[in-house]
């Protein structure tokens, strides 16, 4: 059975840094697809970033390009997603998502229903 639990959010002053981690608990992480979603108050939930099994190949969402980077480390079972530059548009729930699953380019990993295992989630505050 697959278990997420993301972890490190919290309250960030505007133009801060966070990072964000996932940890993955069952078989075989290195071959699931990663995903990092978020959402806001009264807001669809909404694709950040996405990583392959092997961390070669990143894909962004265009709101976070160039102010974020996903990686991972298998041996650890853990994603992570720094994200730098902070906005108040940044405050959402964060979420992180994997699937079995390496049929489809990485960019067509950016519609949440590709994902079979999510987390909780954890609470990003950004102050406008």
């Amino acid at each position: 059975q697959v278990q997420l639990v993301e972890s490190g959010g919290g309250l960030v002053q505007a133009g801060g840094s966070l990072t964000l981690s996932c940890t993955f608990s069952g078989r075989s992480f290195g071959t699931y697809v990663t995903g990092w979603f978020r959402q806001a108050p009264g807001k669809e939930r909404e694709f950040v970033a996405a990583i392959n099994w092997s961390g070669a190949t990143k894909y962004y969402a265009d709101s976070v390009k160039g102010r974020s980077t996903i990686s991972r480390d298998n041996d650890k079972n853990t994603a992570y997603l720094q994200m730098n530059s902070l906005k108040g548009e940044d405050t959402a729930v964060y979420y992180c998502a994997v699937v079995q699953d390496a049929r489809y380019r990485l960019t067509d990993y950016d519609n949440r229903d590709r994902y079979k295992y999510w987390g909780q989630g954890t609470q990003v505050t950004v102050p406008s």
